[in-house]
């Protein structure tokens, strides 16, 4: 299936304001917008193994689909998982229900990389992540972009030491203070795997790119700046690069590193159009400092879902005015919950859109 054949674009709103060009009103999407929130997204899991679901082209569309026939998004994000990049290279991971994601034999010490595939066939291992966007691209007929994702490297280190999911991560930072070198070669290899990672996305349809560091909380600014920080710029570059090189059309890419405020000055200059945000950071102070060089996105706090959808409404309102209409992209501070009303994401989107338009025809 050739990228040729996809159904035109009708609504590139998300995609403009990632340029940071003038808008109608501005967009709205949710991270984990198809998620267990969703009765229907509950249905179609029932009973299936979660891996065996995003190695499933077919299910992958669905899932990523479903939110778009309730809500009126701006944008879809393919329906997968960070860690079919350690799958990749050959970790075993396993979903528990009630647990999440749990490595058998995490690594523990620097002889544990030789378990790691030195050399990944991204397209023979990932295949499963290119046949669900190209299908998807096809399935949902021009409607919204599509986003593709990864995880970041020091998040997926994280997940890799750890051995699953936790608090302090201090298995891994171990590993940050007591074998740097280790720590790199680790890094370096992720990033080689998601650079390919995220080029297959974009031939395979992907419109976007969001890179996900969702550990940048338990750093600090050194460990970020060594550890974070340069494998993020190195992807961004490297991924452009290659876009270009294979005649492409070049995508947005949005970087998330969530709890990373301390490093919001270097996300705004580490070659994304789009930096994400929690919701820890407030709008103003985000767009001073980071000085109008990015579009942001973001950051209404995912609880606020629980309150009323006046109350919902207001608080979109106060987050619109704050961020101000150019260069931004709506979107909560981090994924949706399981226990979220629907209905309420629902309002959420249509506050996002009520408020924007009467804010932009009032300039």
């Amino acid at each position: 299936m050739e990228s040729e054949d996809f159904p035109e674009l009708k609504n590139d709103t998300f995609l403009r304001a990632a340029r940071g060009e003038e808008l109608e009103h501005i967009p709205v999407w949710c991270m984990r917008q198809a998620g267990r929130y969703l009765p229907e997204f509950r249905e179609s899991r029932a009973g299936k193994d979660f891996f065996e679901t995003c190695r499933s082209p077919e299910a992958c569309c669905e899932l990523t689909l479903q939110p778009l026939r309730r809500f009126s998004f701006d944008a879809a994000i393919i329906f997968s998982d960070i860690l079919v990049v350690p799958q990749a290279m050959g970790m075993e991971v396993q979903m528990s229900p009630g647990k999440g994601p749990t490595f058998p034999e995490p690594l523990k010490e620097p002889e544990d990389l030789q378990r790691l595939k030195t050399k990944v066939d991204v397209w023979s291992e990932l295949d499963y992540v290119f046949k669900a966007i190209t299908l998807t691209r096809h399935r949902i007929e021009g409607k919204v972009p599509l986003i593709g994702f990864t995880g970041a490297p020091w998040t997926l280190m994280s997940y890799m030491i750890e051995g699953g999911g936790s608090t302090t991560h201090s298995k891994a930072k171990r590993w940050l203070y007591r074998y740097p070198e280790a720590s790199h070669k680790l890094l370096s290899q992720l990033t080689d795997v998601i650079v390919e990672y995220l080029l297959g996305q974009v031939q395979a349809g992907a419109q976007a790119l969001q890179v996900f560091e969702s550990h940048t909380g338990c750093l600090g600014p050194v460990e970020f700046k060594e550890f974070s920080l340069p494998y993020l710029r190195d992807i961004a570059r490297r991924v452009k690069d290659q876009i270009k090189e294979s005649g492409l059309d070049n995508v947005p890419m949005i970087v998330f590193a969530k709890d990373g405020h301390y490093g919001l000055e270097d996300l705004s200059e580490s070659g994304y159009e789009v930096v994400g945000l929690d919701w820890t950071i407030d709008p103003r102070s985000a767009r001073i400092r980071t000085g109008g060089k990015v579009s942001l996105q973001g950051n209404m706090d995912p609880c606020a879902l629980y309150a009323t959808k006046e109350r919902i409404s207001e608080i979109v309102k106060r987050m619109l005015e704050g961020f101000g209409t150019k260069g931004y992209i709506a979107n909560l501070g981090h994924g949706l919950y399981p226990d979220m009303d629907p209905e309420n994401v629902g309002a959420f989107v249509e506050a996002v859109h009520t408020h924007s338009r009467q804010l932009i025809n009032r300039k």
